[in-house]
C-alpha cells in the first residue's frame, strides 16, 4: 500500500461573478450550457483522475547553489513566487475549464438552458418548460416543502435537477468517482460507501425513541402489531412518518459533500407485499425508496440496493422482519418461503433493471447476512445459482445487462467462498467485519497514545484482521467489498444487542453511550481506527450514516454514526486520508492488482457455469433441508403455487405530466417474463412461516392429486401438503 498522504488539495473551481482561481467552486451560467438529450448528459471522460496537484517548490537553477541566508535566493524568491502563483492559477483554470467546456458545452441538448441556482425539487415543478438545474459547492438547494439548505461540496461534486428529465443520470459526487451516466470500473473506482439502515428496515439502536413508545416491542413485527392496536397515536401511519422524516434529501446531499460516492440501502419485501398473517405495513416505503434513489441520482450516487428481510427470516435477527427463528430453506415452511425470496428478488430484478434505474441502482444485494451456520453452504449454494440464473434469465448476460448480484458471506469467512460458481455473471461477495460482536467487552479506551498508538490496539487490529483477507477474495471469489462495518470496538450502544439486552447499556459502557464526554485524544483514535478500516477494506459502506435520538434526544450509539462522526470530529472529513494508513501501522498485505477474470465483471464467460458445480447444485429445491424433525420425509414439504397475479413495482408518478418522450417504465423491464406469483393453494393448511421449525411434518400431499411440480416459481419442486 502506498503511503498516506497528509493532506488533499482540490481542483479549484469557479464562481459566477469572480474570476477562476482557487478559492470558488465551480459555476457554470446558462449562456454557457448548451441543450441535452435525455440520458446523455454531462459526458466527463476524466472521471477517473485524480484532481490532487502536486505543489511546485522553486529551486536553483541547474548546478548553482542557493543558500536561505543568500540575498539573490530572496530576490529570485520574491520575484519567482508570485509568477509561480499566477501559472499554478492558470494551470488551475486549465484543468477545470477545459474539462467544464467539453462536458457541458460540448455534450448538452436540452432544448432549454441549465440554469444554476436554486434547484427546486417541487414535484409541481416536474414535467414544467424549465431547463435542468445545475448546482456545485456553494448552491442552494430548495426541497419539495419549500425550505433551503446549501450545498457543501469541496470536493469538485455537482447536481442535477432536470424537470424536464428525471432520469438525468449526468451528476457526480466527487471529482474521482464517474458520472452515473459513465461506467463504474471495479478495480480502478473504489467504493466509499455509507448506509442507510434503519430508514425502511427498523432497528432498535438505530431508531431507539420508537421502540421506547413501545417497550414490548422488540422487532418490527411486534412494534407493527402494537402500533396498530394504538390508533390513538396514529397506527401504523406512525411508521410513515418516520420514512417521511428520518433521512431527508440534505442528508443526501451531505454524503457526496462527505467525499463519499455509494450507498447501500435496506429495504423489506413487504415495499411489495406482504400475506394476510404478517403485520407489517404494506407497500407504503415503495414511494419513499423511490424518493431516495431520485435523490442519490440527483447528487450522482450509486446505489447498493439491499433486500434486508426474507419471508420467514433468513437469520433470525431483529433487522430481518422477526426476531428468533430462521425458517427460509430452514424448517417445514423453508421451501415454501424461499419460494416467496425468489418471487420478490425477481420482481426487484425487473424494476432496477429497467433503463431508467441500472445507472443508480448498479448492484442488487439479493439477500441480507443469511445464516449459512444454520441453512446450509450446499442448501444456500442451490439457492444462490437458482437466483443467479433467473435474474440473469430477466437481464441478459454481461457488462451491462442488468445489476451486479451481491451475497454475503454469510458469516463463514472469505476463504470459504474462494471458486464460487466459477464462470458465473457479476456477483459481488459482501462481508461485514465486526468487532463489535466477536464476544468480548472490548471497552478499553480506544486511545493509549500517540503515533502508531494513537488508537491503542484497534486499528492495527483492523488492518491485520481484515486486509489480507480482502485482497485475496479479490482473486479468489472476484468482487468483493464490506457492505458494513462501524466505530464500534465495542458492543455499547443502546439496543445494540436488541431491547431485551441490557450489557450494551451497563456501567462500563457509559463512556462509549454519550460522545459529549468524549476529548480530542479520543476522536482522534476513533479516526485513526476509522482510517485504518477503510484502508484495510478498500472497498466499504459504513453502518450507518445516522443514529436517531433516544427519548432523552441524545445519540446513544454514537460508535455508529458516520454524520455524527463527522459533525463532532472523529470521522474523516475526506476518506482518501485512508489511503496508506495500514502501512504507517507497520500492518503490509499483498495488494489487488485491480484486474478480475472477464466472467467476474461480465465480461467473456460471464454466465457460463462450472459443468460440475451446476451438477452439484443444480437441482432445486436442495435434496436437503435442515430443521426438520428426525425421519421426515422431505417430498412432503409444503410449498406454494404460482397461479396469483404478479404484484409489480410501480415507477414514480410526476405532477404535471413528462414530456412524451421522456419515459418512465411500467416497472417490468423483461416483457418475455410472465410466470405468475405464489400463493397458497385453496383449501390447503400451512404451518406457521415463521414458526415452523421442527414441527411435525405434514404425512399427505394437499391436494392428493397434487402434482410434483405444483410451484411455477421454483422448477421441480414438491407439492403443497396437509398438516397433520
Amino acid at each position: 500500500m502506498s503511503s498516506r498522504p497528509d493532506s488533499f488539495a482540490e481542483v479549484p473551481l469557479a464562481t459566477p461573478d469572480t474570476p477562476l482561481d482557487n478559492k470558488h467552486p465551480l459555476w457554470i451560467s446558462s449562456s454557457e450550457i448548451a441543450t441535452t438529450t435525455p440520458h446523455d448528459s454531462f459526458i466527463y471522460t476524466s472521471c477517473n483522475s485524480s484532481p490532487l496537484l502536486p505543489s511546485q517548490q522553486p529551486g536553483p537553477k541547474c548546478g548553482e547553489e542557493i543558500t536561505a541566508s543568500s540575498p539573490d535566493s530572496k530576490k529570485r524568491a520574491a520575484y519567482v513566487r508570485p509568477v509561480l502563483l499566477f501559472l499554478s492559477a492558470v494551470l488551475v483554470a486549465v484543468a477545470v475549464v477545459v474539462p467544464v467546456y467539453f462536458v457541458v458545452t460540448k455534450h448538452q441538448h436540452h432544448e432549454s438552458d441549465m440554469t444554476e441556482g436554486t434547484g427546486s425539487s417541487d414535484p409541481s415543478s416536474i414535467g414544467s418548460n424549465a431547463g435542468p438545474t445545475y448546482g456545485a459547492n456553494g448552491s442552494t438547494v430548495t426541497t419539495s416543502d419549500g425550505s433551503t439548505f446549501t450545498y457543501i461540496n469541496p470536493f469538485g461534486g455537482y447536481w442535477i435537477d432536470d424537470p424536464n428529465d428525471p432520469f438525468n443520470d449526468g451528476a457526480r459526487p466527487n471529482s474521482w468517482t464517474p458520472p452515473l451516466n459513465e461506467s463504474w470500473v471495479w478495480g480502478a473506482n473504489k467504493v466509499n460507501g455509507v448506509n442507510i439502515g434503519g430508514l425502511f428496515v427498523l432497528e432498535p439502536f438505530i431508531s431507539p425513541a420508537l421502540f421506547q413508545s413501545y417497550p414490548e416491542a422488540i422487532d418490527e413485527w411486534s412494534l407493527s402489531t402494537l402500533m396498530a392496536a394504538d390508533t390513538s397515536n396514529g397506527g401504523l401511519n406512525q411508521i410513515e412518518e418516520h420514512y417521511k422524516t428520518f433521512i431527508t434529501e440534505q442528508d443526501i446531499a451531505e454524503i457526496a459533500g462527505a467525499g463519499l460516492n455509494w450507498i447501500r440501502l435496506p429495504i423489506p419485501f413487504w415495499a411489495i407485499e406482504k400475506w394476510d398473517f404478517e403485520p407489517f405495513l404494506e407497500q407504503v416505503c415503495w414511494p419513499y425508496i423511490l424518493r431516495v434513489l431520485q435523490w442519490a441520482r440527483k447528487y450522482g450516487l450509486r446505489v447498493n440496493l439491499d433486500l434486508h428481510t426474507i419471508p420467514g427470516s433468513q437469520n433470525g435477527f431483529n433487522h430481518s422482519g422477526k426476531y428468533g427463528q430462521i425458517n427460509f430453506l430452514n424448517g417445514v415452511m423453508g421451501v415454501a418461503n424461499a419460494q416467496r425470496a425468489l418471487g420478490y428478488i425477481r420482481i426487484i430484478a425487473e424494476f432496477i433493471s429497467q433503463p431508467e434505474w441500472r445507472n443508480v441502482v448498479p448492484v442488487f444485494g439479493i439477500m441480507n447476512e443469511a445464516r449459512v451456520a444454520v441453512i446450509g453452504m450446499d442448501q444456500m449454494t442451490s439457492f444462490y445459482l437458482q437466483a443467479h440464473d433467473m435474474i440473469r434469465n430477466i437481464t441478459g448476460y454481461g457488462e451491462g445487462n442488468g445489476p451486479y448480484i451481491a451475497i454475503h458471506d454469510g458469516f463463514q469467512g472469505l476463504s470459504s467462498w474462494a471458486g464460487f460458481l466459477e464462470g458465473s455473471d457479476r456477483i459481488i461477495m459482501d462481508s461485514h467485519p465486526y468487532f463489535a460482536f466477536d464476544g468480548n467487552s472490548n471497552t478499553d479506551p480506544i486511545a493509549t497514545g500517540t503515533g502508531q498508538n494513537a488508537g491503542g490496539i484497534w486499528p492495527t487490529l483492523a488492518c491485520s484482521r481484515w486486509a489480507t483477507a480482502m485482497n485475496t477474495s479479490q482473486t479468489a471469489f472476484g468482487v468483493t467489498f464490506a457492505g458494513e462495518f462501524s466505530n464500534g470496538f465495542n458492543d455499547c450502544g443502546l439496543y445494540l444487542n436488541g431491547v431485551e439486552n441490557t450489557q450494551d447499556v451497563a456501567p462500563s459502557c457509559s463512556l462509549f453511550l454519550d460522545s459529549s464526554q468524549w476529548n480530542d485524544t479520543m476522536k482522534a483514535g476513533l479516526q485513526e481506527f476509522a482510517l485504518a478500516s477503510m484502508d484495510a477494506l478498500q472497498d466499504w459502506f459504513f453502518w450507518t450514516w445516522k443514529i436517531g435520538p433516544s427519548s432523552n434526544n441524545t445519540i446513544a450509539s454514537p460508535l455508529w454514526s458516520y454524520q455524527l462522526g463527522l459533525q463532532q470530529g472523529w470521522m474523516p472529513t475526506d476518506p482518501r486520508m485512508a489511503t496508506g494508513t495500514c502501512a504507517a501501522l507497520g500492518v503490509t498485505a499483498q495488494q489487488f492488482g485491480g484486474v478480475y477474470q472477464p466472467y467476474q465483471t461480465g465480461g467473456p464467460g460471464a454466465g457460463t457455469i462450472n459443468p460440475v458445480l451446476v451438477s452439484s447444485y443444480g437441482q432445486y429445491p436442495p435434496t436437503s433441508i435442515n430443521g426438520l424433525t428426525t425421519g421426515a420425509t422431505q417430498s412432503f414439504l409444503p410449498t406454494y403455487t404460482s397461479t396469483s397475479a404478479i404484484p409489480t413495482l410501480p415507477p414514480p408518478t410526476f405532477t404535471p405530466s413528462l414530456p412524451s418522450s421522456v419515459i418512465i417504465g411500467n416497472g417490468w423491464f423483461d416483457s418475455s417474463d410472465t410466470s405468475l406469483a405464489a400463493t397458497e393453494v385453496a383449501g390447503c393448511t400451512y404451518p406457521d412461516a415463521w414458526d415452523a421449525v421442527s414441527v411435525p411434518m405434514p404425512t399427505a400431499l394437499c391436494p392428493p392429486t397434487a402434482s410434483a411440480t405444483a410451484s411455477a416459481v421454483v422448477s421441480s419442486a414438491p407439492a403443497v401438503t396437509t398438516s397433520s
